[in-house]
């Protein structure tokens, strides 16, 4: 089969099957990732001596590589093709995976992060047109089913298998796990894939990149320090978030000069594409953020193993797994803004119970707000994207998708940044036990002690304390992890102000007008 033949049929035959199960693979391996590392976090702080706001890196560096390659992965696959591309993506997220599973520190682990970021962020949007090409548009329909199960299953099976393969042998196994996994879709994928011809297409914009990733970085780097300096006057909190916001403000002013920027900012002239995209990154920033946490409460607070951490975050999958085929078909019938404002209104109702979280807050009420959270999560992103994107012309989509995609990634990774900075800043202020350090000659506190027993009691019988002291430390820690969810509740509350504005009644769908026959249009993946 060629990359230009289009099957008529609505069924997806054999040879279309063969080359969605690459594509299944290769998202299994990226979805996984993102998820998986969760639960590790912990583990991080505790292997590496580290905070919280230190080990966050780790997602959020992933996060930023992400944002990077989305733009560059349209451009690079017209230039090399893309199945030579995709098994160049598959290579470099099993490379990066193995040098991971070999860091020595935290700064090592965030690097190789970045690396299997960069393969990891070209996946999906590559797989997306691979297969758009190898079934034609009309059966897209059924493409995003067959997608749909590791983006439905990934939010359930990274914690539980992330937690599985800490316990029973070490955190090095999240990581080298995707070695054997990687060198079957590499395999797969060169046997399975069509050949295509490369056509280069536009010019990319690498200014605009340089621009733009550099000052994200830079101004999150700025905003993760501040922990540990405890004031904005040090150099190393001010310089990088000014540098950063220079950047930044260079790369908005640019993108509205050049012919074809990295993200086509004029975009934001749709009425429709603004309210969705605002709505999404508020939302974003408040849900990953704070989703990062919660593993870590059952962890560090409730002194669980990581694979029941995993299990206790099952809940919030299985919830999502339930409206997200329903808000799917909605989507198409029912305006957003009539649907969109009760999922969201489910989200912040299921929120509400981690901001009143202690140590012994009844796991029956955390595992049903998880539940409750799923269920609004399940039907809030996928119909805001579809309403961001269905107003837009055809010519338009492409660029709609990668604008809506990195700014995701990019809500996603200041999320992590600000609760991490959030809830290490809460757990610092905890009061020094007096006359103790760590091994790097830190004073201790009673927050960090606490969190240190209840994940490895043996320190109990070793170095025995005042249980009273324990007891005060796990208090002052579930506070500190309480209030960070207070601030992440009511940026939840304030994504309803965008909400309110998103279409109520139903608009005409420009997707397809001028659309040429054997072009089609790969839809916007969430990943």
């Amino acid at each position: 089969m060629t990359q230009q033949s289009i099957a008529t049929s609505d069924k997806l035959d054999a040879s279309v099957l063969k080359v969605a199960g690459v594509v299944v693979l290769g998202a299994i391996m990226s979805i996984l990732d993102v998820t998986v590392v969760t639960v590790a976090l912990p583990t991080f702080q505790r292997e590496f001596n580290a905070s919280y706001a230190e080990v966050a890196w780790t997602m959020t560096a992933y996060t930023l590589a992400l944002a990077t390659v989305i733009p560059l992965s349209g451009w690079a696959a017209d230039r090399f093709g893309t199945k030579r591309l995709y098994m160049i993506a598959i290579a470099l997220f099993t490379i990066g995976s193995g040098l991971c599973a070999n860091a020595d520190t935290i700064g090592q682990l965030i690097g190789y992060r970045v690396l299997q970021g960069l393969g990891g962020g070209m996946l999906l949007p590559l797989g997306m047109t691979i297969m758009t090409r190898a079934a034609g548009p009309h059966r897209i329909g059924r493409l995003m089913a067959v997608l749909g199960i590791p983006m439905l299953l990934g939010p359930i099976g990274g914690p539980i298998l992330g937690g599985w393969l800490i316990d029973v042998a070490s955190w090095h196994w999240i990581f080298l796990i995707n070695l054997p996994i990687g060198a079957l879709a590499l395999v797969y994928a060169a046997l399975a894939l069509p050949k295509d011809n490369p056509e280069p297409s536009e010019s990319f914009d690498f200014l605009g990149m340089l621009m733009l990733s550099p000052g994200l970085a830079l101004f999150l780097y700025g905003v993760s320090t501040l922990p540990e300096t405890g004031t904005f006057a040090d150099a190393e909190v001010w310089v990088p978030m000014l540098v950063g916001g220079v950047l930044l403000v260079a790369f908005v002013l640019y993108s509205f000069r050049t012919r074809h920027p990295l993200l086509d900012l004029r975009l934001f002239g749709n009425r429709s594409l603004t309210v969705a995209a605002l709505t999404m990154f508020v939302f974003i920033i408040a849900f990953m953020g704070a989703g990062l946490l919660f593993p870590s409460y059952f962890l560090q607070i409730r002194g669980e193993t990581t694979l029941a951490a995993g299990l206790l975050m099952a809940p919030q999958g299985i919830g999502a797994m339930v409206t997200m085929p329903v808000a799917g078909m909605l989507a198409d019938r029912v305006p957003v803004g009539r649907t969109v404002p009760f999922a969201l209104a489910l989200i912040a109702v299921g929120f509400f119970t981690f901001t009143q979280v202690d140590p012994q807050t009844s796991y029956v009420l955390l595992c049903g707000s998880l539940f409750v959270m799923g269920l609004g999560m399940g039907g809030t992103m996928m119909p805001i994207m579809t309403s961001a994107l269905k107003t837009l012309k055809a010519h338009e989509v492409a660029r709609g998708s990668t604008l809506v995609n990195i700014l995701q990634q990019i809500g996603g990774s200041v999320g992590a940044a600000m609760m991490s900075v959030i809830l290490t800043s809460e757990l610092n202020g905890s009061r020094p036990i007096p006359g103790a350090t760590d091994p790097s000659g830190e004073p201790v506190t009673e927050a960090g002690l606490a969190i240190a027993v209840q994940q490895q009691p043996e320190l109990a019988q070793q170095f025995p304390v005042d249980p009273s002291l324990i007891q005060r430390g796990l208090d002052f820690a579930a506070s500190s992890f309480a209030t960070t969810f207070w601030v992440a509740f009511a940026l939840v509350l304030v994504t309803f102000v965008p909400v309110a504005f998103l279409p109520r009644r139903r608009e005409p769908s420009h997707l397809l007008d001028g659309q040429q026959e054997g072009q089609p249009k790969a839809p916007v993946i969430i990943h």
